[in-house]
């Protein structure tokens, strides 16, 4: 393609490769130690960032596809529970989203051509009594469905963990093999600020006992499938559970979505392209929000 060079693919180690198996056996995988502690002090640093500029905000806002959510914890007070898109003003998570090492990582599964509909900062901080999420399925908020085809092969999400990830600070918990049984009903309410509870594992046909703990150092990277149930609770420990999520589709299979990767090479963002927000086009600047 005119403009874009092809980037070689960047080797992954033998031990890394075998998260291509763990993932098609189970929906998941974790790679140990892809970002190194300079690296994941970068990013958290990012994080701060966004942090202290959402608690400038005195309830959701949004420009563009960035979002900005804002809560009222009761234990807390005003917190900031996540952040979409980020990376169009910070240039620090813009470089991560596209880093060589991500891109080994879901080349095996989705190729080198490449869109992302996901880039998202989490916090779970310590003491929150409202940051958990009840069990899903990411292929439930993948509208309008015709833009979005073959998800259960075309679309990997990854996150990378800013800090350690334990039941106790209310690391995910992921159902294996579940990413075989297609949709699941495990209710249409809200997940976020919802509790992960055995019950709605039961309605859907699932075993409680089989769901595992998805426990990360700072630095790893786990990947998880469209249909994959998770969940995660309440941070009951003295440190913030802080996770940078990257959602990437095979670009033939997606009509929406910033580009990643063309041909292994590095996309950088631009204006704007429709991605979740249906008024992009007509409501394009800063304003508050109601979710």
């Amino acid at each position: 393609m005119d403009g874009f060079a092809p980037t070689p693919s960047v080797p992954v180690s033998p031990a890394s490769a075998r998260h291509v198996d763990e993932y098609r056996d189970r929906g998941f995988a974790v790679v140990r130690g892809v970002f190194g502690p300079e690296e994941v002090a970068e990013l958290a640093a990012a994080f701060d960032r966004q942090w202290e500029a959402g608690l400038a905000h005195p309830r959701n806002f949004r420009h563009g596809n960035l979002m900005v959510r804002v809560a009222q914890d009761p234990a807390l007070g005003k917190v900031v529970a996540m952040v979409q898109w980020p990376s169009y003003g910070d240039p620090v998570l813009a470089r991560y989203r596209t880093d060589p090492r991500l891109l080994a990582l879901v080349e095996p599964l989705i190729g080198r051509d490449v869109k992302q509909i996901i880039n998202q900062l989490h916090w779970k901080p310590a003491g929150s009594s409202g940051a958990e999420f009840a069990f899903h399925q990411d292929a439930r908020f993948r509208k309008p469905r015709e833009c979005y085809r073959n998800l259960g092969d075309s679309y990997v999400q990854t996150g990378i963990a800013i800090d350690p990830h334990r039941p106790v600070s209310g690391a995910m918990r992921m159902l294996p093999g579940s990413h075989r049984m297609g949709s699941l009903d495990l209710g249409a309410g809200a997940v976020m600020g919802e509790a992960a509870t055995d019950e709605a594992l039961r309605r859907a046909g699932l075993d409680p006992a089989l769901a595992v703990d998805l426990e990360l150092e700072p630095g790893d990277v786990a990947l998880w499938s469209a249909f994959t149930v998770h969940g995660s609770g309440l941070n009951q420990s003295e440190r913030g559970r802080r996770f940078y999520l990257n959602g990437y589709v095979r670009a033939a299979d997606c009509d929406r979505g910033e580009w990643a990767w063309r041909d292994g090479a590095p996309q950088p963002l631009g204006e704007p392209v429709l991605v979740h927000f249906e008024q992009l086009l007509e409501r394009p600047g800063p304003h508050y929000v109601d979710v």
